[in-house]
């Protein structure tokens, strides 16, 4: 039985259907899946655009469309190498102008056509699938009516084919190589395919982060196994406000998983700088950001515990640290830890102007609220202490605790927790992507950019990132495999 459509995923319609019967799945492993690249695009355009095109980074096509369309179909050839299916997943697949900026632009998105419940093969009932998945489980199409352009469809994707244009992120366009070695300023196309063929494939809930509210009443397959442990429940078990909070959790919904857990030491770095405050109403381990320039705290020989002192240089009675400290600054951070405020200058010269004044380290606060705290950017080589940012409600705290009166005052210990992997807890449980505030197509259905070395289905494209999609060098196969691929 097939319902009305009931939302838009991107561009492409996402229709909802639900068969009659639940069965047992079929004995016979499937063999390996078969992905076929729908082009979309008009003649002249996308794909079938005609520009000459000289060979690079192993695209030997000789125009701008075909060499698109060699991307799509390597990174179909690589992730049909890894998942098993008899039944063929189609994506229907265009190059397009999208929205953008001569400094910000969509580069493309892809996602499931429809989702599936209750199907012969499903492993859990009255859950949602993507469609590619239910038909694997299901070992046969579920859904054989073929779309307008012919063919059974399973993802839509769609790209921009305006990007590096003047008006759109100008002079960053999309590199066309298959070898992941984009130049500097450039996109890589192969990466951001694989990323996006990763959610049409299954990687995304259907429920919404921001409410909590599940398609239709019932859960996605994401929903098992989505870990909240300060509520110590599942997102299937929670009530849609429970979804909600969680959702805006930063750094505490896990992936619970056996097939990540079990990968995830091969693939991610041990090892976890924190940040640990004591003092009146604190004691506790707070979410940092790292400096990018400076010393940085990754060993357990870099531990450093001190005495926090606050800089005061506005009227407002923050901190701003943009010029070199006043004596009386100067000599409430000397050999102890700043604190200082976000803004009106760089994080480099605030870190320099305490160094100068003799602090051995320092923590930023922020001037917005939310989290987790990004990290510090900038280049100054003549830094020479560390330098960590935590949120403006942390910030807050810890202020108020400073203004307590105490005997043992105010204390920061900045160390490298070597018990957890970098982007996961104690229990190899991996984060999911949970900023505060919640963000539209990115929150939930990504991992966290705490994990080091970078995932692949993280929200933000990361250069550099590994032409893989499995471990030891990324994790997204095998969440695709906790789910029933």
């Amino acid at each position: 039985m097939r319902t009305d459509l009931l939302k838009h995923l991107g561009r492409g319609l996402l229709a909802v259907a639900a068969a009659s019967c639940l069965t047992l799945a079929h004995g016979r492993s499937p063999g390996p899946a078969v992905i076929q690249i729908v082009n979309g695009n008009e003649p002249g355009i996308g794909f079938n655009d005609p520009s000459p095109a000289l060979p690079v980074g192993g695209n030997t096509a000789a125009t701008v469309g075909g060499q698109r369309l060699a991307v799509f179909q390597y990174a179909a050839t690589l992730w049909g190498g890894k998942l098993k299916s008899d039944v063929p997943i189609t994506i229907l697949s265009t190059f397009e102008p999208l929205p953008c900026t001569a400094t910000g632009a969509t580069l493309g998105a892809a996602g499931a056509i429809s989702v599936w419940s209750d199907f012969p093969g499903a492993e859990k009932p009255g859950t949602w699938y993507s469609s590619a998945l239910a038909n694997k489980l299901a070992g046969e199409d579920i859904d054989p009516v073929p779309s307008p352009t012919g063919d059974d469809l399973d993802i839509v994707a769609f790209f921009n084919s305006d990007l590096g244009q003047p008006d759109c992120l100008a002079g960053s366009g999309f590199y066309l190589g298959l070898d992941g070695q984009a130049p500097a300023g450039q996109i890589d196309l192969l990466t951001t395919i694989l990323h996006e063929f990763g959610h049409g494939l299954g990687f995304q809930t259907f429920t919404s982060g921001r409410t909590g509210n599940q398609l239709a009443g019932q859960p996605s397959i994401w929903d098992h196994y989505l870990y909240d442990p300060a509520q110590n429940k599942t997102w299937v078990k929670m009530t849609a406000a429970e979804r909600a909070v969680s959702g805006i959790t930063p750094r505490n919904l896990q992936w619970y998983g056996n097939t990540v857990i079990g990968k995830a030491a091969a693939v991610l770095d041990r090892g976890t700088p924190e940040l640990f405050l004591t003092g009146p109403g604190l004691d506790r381990t707070v979410l940092i950001g790292t400096a990018l320039f400076g010393p940085q705290i990754d060993s357990v020989d870099d531990q450093l515990s001190a005495q926090i002192a606050q800089v005061v240089d506005q009227v407002n009675g923050t901190g701003l640290a943009c010029t070199p400290l006043s004596p009386a600054n100067a000599t409430a951070v000397r050999g102890k830890i700043a604190l200082v405020d976000r803004g009106a200058c760089g994080f480099t010269v605030k870190v320099k102007n305490a160094q100068d004044a003799g602090a051995r380290a320092v923590i930023v606060s922020d001037n917005v609220p939310g989290g987790p705290p990004p990290d510090l950017g900038g280049v100054d080589p003549t830094i020479t202490i560390p330098a960590v940012r935590i949120s403006l409600e942390d910030g807050t705290a810890l202020k108020a605790s400073l203004a307590t009166p105490s005997k043992f005052g105010n204390y920061g210990v900045l160390s490298f927790n070597m018990q957890k992997l970098a982007g996961a807890d104690f229990g190899k449980r991996v984060f999911m992507f949970t900023p505060n505030p919640f963000q539209q197509g990115s929150s939930v259905s990504h991992y966290d950019t705490s994990a080091k070395p970078n995932l692949l289905m993280e929200p933000f494209l990361n250069a550099g990132q590994p032409i893989a999609v499995s471990a030891p060098k990324d994790l997204t196969f095998e969440l695709l495999k906790d789910i029933g691929w």
